[in-house]
């Protein structure tokens, strides 16, 4: 069967079951919770019932949530978050993580490729766009790479423990 998400390196795919262990450990990673808007530790309870009633329905949830696997081992390395999408302007907010581990390998780069084509090809989206931390220059440059500009800056936009961070607002528009 041939992978609509999917390339030599690393392929896109829904949440499964078994994923309940590394997405409990990336729930409770403190140095993700700025991005993610978590504000305390997650129980494993918790993320099993998301995962028992996760909706792929992009269009009635208004959101979706993919694996970043490896392709030749299926091993789970990062998500990719639609968020906030909107029908009407046929747009959606970008959200990527790559874990710790397996960051610096060009995972993140083959993953938007595969996500910019899949939104664009297949789901008709007209736009996307990214809400980044300013002191997050990989993802910057990573989103500039494949096409994203800078749409603004918002002024104190994250808390960060005691320091409240600027966002930038990058968009990509097909």
């Amino acid at each position: 069967m041939k992978k609509i998400i999917s390339n030599d390196v690393v392929t896109l795919r829904s949440l499964e079951a078994t994923d309940l262990e590394v997405l409990y450990r990336w729930e409770n990673d403190s140095w993700l919770w700025t991005v993610s808007n978590i504000m305390a530790p997650s129980p494993k309870s918790y993320v099993w019932q998301y995962l028992q009633n996760y909706d792929s329905d992009f269009y009635n949830t208004r959101q979706l949530r993919l694996m970043i696997t490896l392709t030749e081992t299926a091993e789970a390395v990062g998500t990719v978050d639609l968020t906030n999408f909107d029908p009407f302007n046929n747009r959606a907010e970008l959200g990527i993580m790559i874990d710790k581990a397996h960051q610096g390998k060009s995972l993140g780069d083959e993953a938007l490729r595969l996500t910019i084509g899949y939104v664009r090809d297949y789901l008709g989206l007209f736009q996307l766009y990214a809400l980044v931390p300013v002191d997050n220059t990989a993802c910057a440059s990573l989103l500039k790479k494949h096409g994203f500009t800078s749409a603004g800056l918002l002024k104190k936009w994250i808390n960060h423990g005691t320091e409240v961070h600027d966002v930038e607002i990058m968009q990509l528009v097909f």
